[in-house]
């Protein structure tokens, strides 16, 4: 019996599951690591004090007490829930949108492409909301979270102050995504292709959610060491550290730019980047949809090249 689904795929009702689906699941993982996340951003703004994850964890707790663990839980809540929503959503638009167009271009350009353009607009979202996080775990007299956080920031720095560091978290979010989503996409297909040796329609649910998992690690790790650079720079510029992006990096230092924070940052998001593949997946399986990465049947008649 044909598995009844709630719309069909690449409709808007699909794009709109997805969205939803990023929303829910890039904001409730990105709100449970919030303490990782304070850590990570004290480590890279003040690296003498906050030398080491146990260290800088026992410094904020003693000095901060345990509440400043969760300091900016709301920019990380709905700003990375808005921006989860723009990035999979999007991704997913894009991905069939290039797929129709540019029928002799191979997959990975086609996942670049496609990843890219979503997260152009998903750190638009993103930057207002992430320009009061980092200001808040890193300046504890500066507001309690956005409802203070977002007037104070106007008064003071005007709407410019947002968008301060959009360019260098472009410079991080973009390569991160392009590498996560086709890492991802290539993970999915070597699994069932060299490991499990069936088809994805052949498998069941909870084998496809399996997968999801080892390809939504895999794309974490490797995207968060592409983009540790940028992620220094932009915690460097949001508290003032440097002027400027080349500033920042003459500052910090060429090798300190790929280390500074990079266990932190592993430690956070590969099993960030898991969770959320595997929250957005399952939400699409309880819709009747397929999971993600695979050859869907979209890029199937578009793409014959690999």
């Amino acid at each position: 019996m044909k598995e009844r689904r709630l719309c069909e795929e690449f409709s808007p009702g699909y794009y709109g599951i997805c969205t939803v689906g990023g929303m829910l699941s890039a904001g409730t993982t990105h709100l449970a690591v919030t303490p990782l996340d304070v850590l990570k951003v004290n480590m890279q703004v003040n690296p003498i004090k906050y030398s080491s994850i146990s260290s800088g964890f026992s410094a904020l707790w003693k000095e901060q007490g345990p509440s400043s663990l969760w300091r900016g839980w709301s920019g990380k809540f709905f700003g990375y829930g808005v921006q989860g929503g723009c990035k999979f959503g999007l991704y997913e638009y894009f991905k069939g949108l290039y797929s129709n167009v540019l029928v002799d271009q191979n997959r990975t350009f086609i996942f670049f492409l496609s990843s890219a353009s979503a997260q152009v607009f998903a750190d638009v979202a993103l930057c207002p909301f992430e320009a009061i996080k980092v200001r808040v775990q890193t300046q504890p007299n500066f507001a309690k979270g956005l409802v203070d956080g977002f007037p104070k920031l106007y008064k003071t720095e005007g709407l410019a102050g947002f968008y301060k560091g959009l360019c260098p978290l472009w410079g991080r979010n973009l390569p991160f995504s392009m590498i996560m989503f086709s890492t991802f996409e290539h993970s999915v297909d070597f699994v069932y292709r060299s490991i499990i040796q069936k088809r994805k329609e052949d498998c069941s649910r909870a084998q496809q959610l399996g997968v999801t998992c080892l390809a939504g690690y895999a794309a974490g790790a490797v995207g968060t060491v592409v983009s540790n650079p940028a992620d220094v720079i932009v915690s460097s510029l949001y508290n003032k550290k440097a002027e400027n992006v080349l500033q920042a990096v003459k500052k910090i230092g060429l090798f300190n730019l790929f280390t500074r924070s990079l266990p932190v940052r592993i430690t956070l998001v590969g099993p960030v980047v898991t969770l959320q593949w595997f929250f957005y997946d399952t939400i699409k399986v309880l819709c009747g949809l397929p999971t993600s990465g695979g050859l869907n049947r979209q890029l199937r008649e578009a793409n014959v090249s690999s």
